[in-house]
């Protein structure tokens, strides 16, 4: 475990709230954060116990907040119940029946729009579907969608009835859906017979009848198939069943089942380092208000708002702030089927002219794809509706932060540079924007309620203007419970003996400037050590990135050297054309001088490779697993199912400058 990392980066351009802002902003001003900080600080449980009744409708009222008396096994709100659906839509039926709840957006332009007494037509009639079938309280129900309204529906539907979701990326293949169909004991699954992507079909049935094949998913009793492109798909008797046929004639109405605030509300699959995937489980009332109070808080939520997040509902962004946040506060969410580059670059750009989107969240990675495609090209658009820009996923390079602020924003727009997880629920470090100052590359600081630090591996705080590794000191109510089926991982994973058990690992590396804002280095296993220095991969990736002439997206890792412990090995993407042979030596060379002059000599990449782009999943998450293999030469036997583009492999591993 990192001890100490070096923060080589420094930043001192600061950008302050418009007094403008600032004024309309839900939380105005620092003093207003100071206090908010100071009430959690002064009395915790009584602070969580008032945004939880201002914030969330509860059928049976709490009178417990926070239990502590197994630790990590935390409960809030434990002796409360109430339901998420209910809570995402019958509490907007009084007030805004008509409100536009979600703008679906096909991958071919089609837009489809639904109002908040149409959605929740859809999901009792779907929960009630579901009823039919057999599926109660307690289950276990995987969704395996595309991008749609129906995902949302289904997702709202399983918590309608108190089944609990488990959300399968429709990127994932056979053998990944396969292995969450067991871990979970799924009892049904939802998918569609396919998906568009980028002007592509692509099939999901014949996924879903494969991770069948495979064997061992023999307690799913249900398959539910929505027509989404009309191809033909098999249909095994007695097990497969169409959407449309299942809910015809269903009532319209659905009476919620009113849960204990600790029930599972989903579980969601994130990879772990053993390369078998990790339930991440969360409970119902904990995480919805947490979602809730990040809308109002991090993205400012106005009832006028078109809010965007453009990640998909099979990761938990989507499900947070697609499915539950935007919905518990009643708002207009856009969903997206397609790739931000199809039929053109421009794609997000028109959208948020079209739409008139207030606020946009999306992933660096996306932001530095789009740069690379067109950096011009958002001036080309109407863009003056955005209010508030987002970051989400990954540390964002400074260069990034700048021209997404000028280019996208013109200037204007804060952005909220959210750091969270999976296992978090919802943002915990990020800037609010009527608030903080905002530095570039910086998540800024804790939300109010929320203890994070830096701390050396005996689990001291390092203090200001020192680097190491990024812990959470006291509980939060959207934090994960546990690994599903796999208590003692969780404590492991989350909570090690290295720390006594006392404190929550994210698994990140940070450092704390002067004015205590955090600054996400990468993942603690992404610290490379070189000749004794510990740096973050993500400094020298934002170095590179830096030479906004040269670098479109770099992406680095190390490998094992006997000379200095471990080399520097960078995977480059160019502006221009692709370089080779004598030039790619040149260009790497030029990169190198590059970086030492941005950090240091002692991070100068000893090897640089080009590509014509790097191995993304289809969500856009760089497998930097893969990139290692790569770099140490060694043979990639794991699952490349997921990645957009497999061909890149080859073509990094005979790459070299």
């Amino acid at each position: 475990m990192a001890a100490t990392i070096e923060s080589v980066l420094t930043e001192t351009r600061v950008f302050p709230p418009s007094p403008e802002f600032v004024r309309q902003a839900n939380i105005a001003g620092m003093d207003a954060y100071r206090s908010l900080v100071a009430e959690a600080e002064r009395d915790f449980e009584g602070f969580w116990a008032r945004l939880a009744k201002e914030h969330v409708v509860w059928s049976k009222p709490f009178t417990r907040v926070l239990d502590e008396s197994n630790p990590p096994f935390f409960r809030w709100f434990y002796d409360g119940e109430l339901n998420a659906s209910y809570n995402c839509l019958d509490r907007h039926l009084a007030t805004q029946p008509d409100k536009t709840a979600i703008i679906f957006e096909a991958d071919d332009g089609k837009v489809t729009r639904i109002s908040y007494r149409e959605l929740h037509r859809e999901v009792c009639r779907f929960a009630n579907a579901l009823k039919s079938l057999g599926i109660g309280r307690g289950d276990r129900v995987i969704v395996y969608m595309p991008m749609s309204i129906q995902a949302a529906v289904a997702m709202q539907a399983c918590a309608r009835i108190g089944a609990t979701h488990s959300v399968v990326f429709g990127g994932f293949s056979a053998r990944s859906l396969q292995e969450r169909i067991i871990d979970a004991g799924a009892v049904a699954v939802v998918t569609a017979d396919g998906q568009f992507r980028g002007g592509r079909e692509i099939p999901l049935k014949p996924v879903v009848d494969e991770a069948f094949a495979l064997g061992g998913c023999e307690k799913v009793k249900t398959v539910v198939v929505y027509r989404r492109t009309g191809s033909p798909v098999p249909m095994t008797a007695g097990r497969d069943r169409w959407w449309d046929e299942v809910v015809q004639g269903q009532p319209d109405t659905c009476e919620p089942a009113w849960v204990n605030a600790e029930h599972p509300l989903f579980i969601l699959y994130t990879s772990g380092s053993t390369g078998k995937p990790k339930g991440i489980q969360h409970s119902t009332g904990g995480y919805l208000l947490w979602t809730i109070v990040t809308m109002k808080w991090v993205f400012d939520y106005k009832p006028s708002d078109i809010f965007w997040c453009t990640a998909d509902v099979g990761w938990v962004t989507g499900h947070s702030y697609i499915v539950y946040g935007p919905l518990g506060v009643g708002a207009t969410v856009v969903m997206f089927e397609g790739v931000p580059t199809y039929p053109d670059a421009g794609r997000f750009w028109k959208m948020i002219q079209e739409h008139k989107v207030t606020v946009f969240y999306t992933a660096p990675t996306a932001i530095r794809s789009l740069i690379k495609a067109g950096g011009d090209l958002p001036k080309k658009y109407d863009l003056s509706s955005l209010r508030i820009l987002g970051t989400v996923g990954e540390p964002i390079n400074p260069e990034a932060w700048m021209w997404y602020y000028t280019m996208v924003g013109n200037s204007r727009c804060p952005i909220v540079d959210t750091w969270w997880q999976t296992e978090t629920g919802g943002h915990l470090i990020s800037p609010l924007p009527g608030a903080t100052p905002l530095k570039p590359g910086s998540a800024t600081l804790p939300l109010p309620g929320i203890f994070a630090d830096v701390v050396d591996e005996t689990g001291q705080s390092v203090g200001k203007g020192k680097g190491g590794i990024l812990v959470i000191r006291r509980p939060w109510p959207s934090m994960l419970r546990t690994i599903w089926g796999d208590s003692e991982r969780y404590k492991k994973t989350y909570w090690p003996e290295d720390f006594k058990g006392k404190l929550y690992l994210a698994g990140d590396g940070a450092s704390i400037d002067e004015d205590g804002y955090f600054r996400i280095v990468g993942r603690i296993d992404d610290v490379l050590n070189v000749s004794g220095h510990r740096l973050g991969t993500m400094e020298i990736e934002s170095a590179l990135v830096a030479n906004s002439k040269l670098v479109a997206e770099a992406a680095v890792v190390g490998r094992p050297d006997e000379v200095t412990g471990e080399a520097i090995v960078a995977f480059v993407v160019t502006k221009g054309p692709r370089p080779t042979g004598e030039e790619a030596k040149r260009v790497a060379e030029e990169l190198r001088q590059w970086v030492a002059k941005e950090i240091g000599p002692i991070a100068k990449p000893k090897d640089i490779r080009f590509g014509d782009n790097l191995p993304k999943t289809r969500s856009g998450k760089i497998m930097r697993r893969l990139l290692r293999a790569i770099a140490r030469g060694e043979e990639i036997t794991q699952d490349v199912s997921t990645l957009e583009n497999p061909a890149i492999l080859e073509q990094l591993k005979q790459s070299s400058g």
